[in-house]
């Protein structure tokens, strides 16, 4: 059985473990079901970057689906801080997830179901690949229209991809990266994994409804405000997205992450644009701002 911890340290069931031997119960409903929700906080050069907002978001989640952990607030930080340190990595991707969890033998009654609770940080995932993050982002429209935010809120983080795995297959075929869906009526909500930002003639933009509320599109909002940048959270057409002067997206897989085309068609002049800049340096930079981090090692161990 696999002991080594350099891939990554998952808690499960009340002990820590190699990745490797992470595993979920074949009867878990958020297996079964897509019953579950989870956030996922970036460890940087060994700090958290913002851990109270995904924290507060995270709970936030619970709260409505009406899941509970085994650990308060304070226990899920050490339980998170503890994989870090076990796994040994300065830039980590650490994730919690809470699910429905097992039902009871013979019923169908998701009330009567006990709740899990999964923890693990692994070496730091990237969206983009280091070619891509130089050259920029193929992005494509995709035709799969997303999941409604009346069927399914998307301000709970939330395993329901299936829109998007489909969009995606799509949008290599056509030569993309990656893909951002609409609401099928010609509005943008958001890409696989991350928050869409246009600029135009200056001018910050990003989809209000219909998405997930980032904390990395948090942060992009937070540094426009303190850079004195104009942005505005609103509607944005998706003729919108492929005629803007620089685009870009935003992730805790990756932070900000400019766009090359859409489509096929070319933005501005095919390079990462000055606003663009300016946020992608400033959101880095942040990282070793202490009004935002938390270092791993200033977290008391779980016990």
């Amino acid at each position: 059985m696999a002991t080594d911890t350099s891939a990554g340290v998952a808690y499960i069931d009340g002990g820590f473990m190699p990745i490797a031997q992470a595993s979920v119960p074949i009867l878990d409903l958020g297996f079964l079901r897509s019953d579950a929700t989870y956030d996922v906080v970036a460890v940087w050069k060994g700090k958290f970057f913002r851990l109270d907002k995904h924290l507060d978001r995270f709970f936030a989640g619970l709260e409505k689906l009406r899941l509970e952990l085994p650990v308060d607030r304070d226990g899920l930080t050490r339980v998170l801080a503890d994989c870090v340190r076990r796994a040994g990595i300065e830039d980590a991707y650490v994730e919690v997830i809470a699910t429905r969890g097992m039902p009871v033998a013979g019923s169908r009654d998701i009330r009567l179901c006990v709740n899990r609770m999964y923890c693990f940080a692994i070496p730091y995932v990237w969206i983009a690949t280091p070619e891509q993050r130089e050259r920029g982002i193929r992005l494509v429209v995709g035709e799969t229209e997303r999941i409604s935010n009346k069927s399914v809120d998307p301000r709970i983080k939330n395993y329901h991809w299936l829109d998007f795995e489909q969009a995606l297959l799509s949008a290599y075929d056509a030569g993309g990266d990656n893909v951002v869906l609409s609401d099928g009526k010609g509005l943008v909500t958001e890409g696989a994994g991350f928050n869409v930002f246009v600029v135009r003639d200056g001018v910050l933009q990003t989809p209000a409804t219909n998405v997930l509320e980032g904390i990395t599109r948090q942060t992009v909002l937070d540094i426009a405000r303190e850079l004195g940048m104009r942005c505005e959270v609103g509607e944005v057409t998706v003729h919108a997205l492929r005629t803007a002067d620089e685009a870009f997206g935003a992730s805790t897989a990756g932070g900000v992450f400019f766009v090359t085309s859409v489509d096929g068609t070319p933005l501005g002049d095919g390079r990462i644009g000055p606003v663009t800049r300016r946020i992608h340096d400033t959101y880095w930079a942040w990282h070793d701002d202490p009004r935002f981090t938390v270092a791993v090692d200033d977290v008391p161990p779980f016990e």
